[in-house]
């Protein structure tokens, strides 16, 4: 089986590991040098994201 295309954008992820705190391990060794944990936080908080996104737009829609 092949990896999959990211879904999320290189800003995004940069943008995500800077609010969780692991910006510099990432600019310093690279993606494969956080922690699964991290990964998983950053997976976490962008669905929390998104699911804020779309409570929003559909608050807007009624």
């Amino acid at each position: 089986m092949g990896r999959r295309r990211g879904v999320m954008s290189e800003s995004f992820k940069y943008e995500l590991a800077k609010d969780l705190g692991f910006y510099e391990t990432v600019k310093e060794e690279g993606w494969g040098a956080i922690r699964a944990r991290d990964a998983g936080n950053m997976v976490k908080r962008a669905i929390e994201m998104a699911e804020e996104q779309l409570a929003q737009q559909n608050k807007n829609q009624s």
